[in-house]
């Protein structure tokens, strides 16, 4: 007779799975129901009616189906596989409902029974998604401000370790304060910390591209780096946005004198820029190059072209070849 029962149940458990194919929920729901009273100890009877709920974006009556479902699998010893199923379901419920700590919670319960890649996927994406909500709760312009005031503080001082401590909690606190990464970077250049003090420039410029300051201390950290050209480049866009703007003057004077006294070493770096790297090895810009090299006339020719007329410009800021 028990037997009977379970084959029956079998059979509504079928006639539920077609009808969820089809969509017509609401019957597929009876046969489920009709399953797990005639075998009370398949649990599968229980998620299947749990995907339901789930397609049916009842997440709560998801959620207690499958911990229903859990609870007669553990009493009759079900497969950690279907156990893992349930655990991975409550979470997709979960994460629907936005309540990603308990979508992280059963995911790794689901893991805990049995690892697949799409349930790490899924672990995977609810932890980038709790770091980033934790990162907007932590967000506040008023604490950053405060921080931002202390650092302020440390670098009249002279100590820069404790003002870059508290700078980087104001970046925290208010990650798209533009002045924040150039406070920043001005106390990585006092401790010739010259590629962070240049990362936190572009952060900067990045934020605001009109932010002189930035384009300022993003020069002398390229002009301490010994990188002439890049360096150059930069005092000019801080000229652009500021004719009057003294550091910059003075910095794109030290440029030209640094490119002066040391022509090799310019050109040194020069090669070393992926960019350069990149002209030389175009095999129509050598041609090109050879062409202004015998004609001067070309060259005119040739600068006619604002792409070519480009890379050229690059090729003489950073002191490898030169117009007559």
């Amino acid at each position: 007779m028990a037997d009977e029962s379970k084959k029956a149940a079998l059979r509504e458990k079928e006639k539920g799975n077609e009808l969820y194919k089809m969509r017509n929920f609401d019957e597929a729901l009876k046969c489920y129901d009709a399953a797990f009273a005639l075998d009370a100890t398949d649990m599968t009877f229980l998620t299947n009616k749990a995907a339901v709920y789930f397609e049916l974006k009842d997440y709560e009556n998801c959620v207690k189906t499958c911990e229903k479902a859990i609870e007669v699998g553990r009493e009759n010893r079900a497969d950690f596989k279907i156990i893992a199923k349930a655990y991975a379901r409550m979470a997709n419920a979960y994460q629907k409902l936005n309540d990603l700590k308990n979508a992280k919670t059963y995911y790794e319960k689901s893991l805990t029974e049995h690892r697949t890649p799409e349930t790490l996927t899924k672990l995977s994406e609810v932890d980038k998604l709790l770091k980033e909500e934790e990162r907007r709760l932590y967000i506040n312009p008023e604490l950053s401000l405060q921080e931002k005031n202390k650092g302020n503080e440390f670098f009249t001082k002279g100590d820069y370790p404790n003002a870059i401590r508290h700078y980087n909690e104001a970046i925290k606190r208010n990650p798209d304060d533009a002045k924040l990464y150039s406070n920043r970077a001005a106390c990585y250049q006092k401790l010739a910390e010259f590629q962070l003090a240049l990362k936190d420039c572009e952060d900067c410029i990045r934020l605001d591209p009109n932010f002189v300051k930035g384009y300022v201390r993003k020069g002398y950290a390229l002009l301490a780096l010994k990188d002439y050209s890049k360096a150059t480049s930069a005092f000019q866009k801080a000229l652009d946005l500021d004719s009057n703007c003294q550091e910059a003057i003075e910095g794109y004077r030290k440029c030209s004198m640094a490119s002066m006294s040391n022509p090799e070493e310019v050109r040194k770096r020069a090669l070393e820029d992926p960019e350069i790297q990149k002209i030389l090895g175009d095999p129509a810009m050598r041609l090109i190059l050879e062409q202004m090299q015998s004609d001067p006339k070309a060259a005119q020719e040739h600068l006619q072209n604002p792409e070519i007329a480009s890379k050229i410009e690059k090729l003489i800021k950073a002191g490898l070849i030169g117009i007559r």
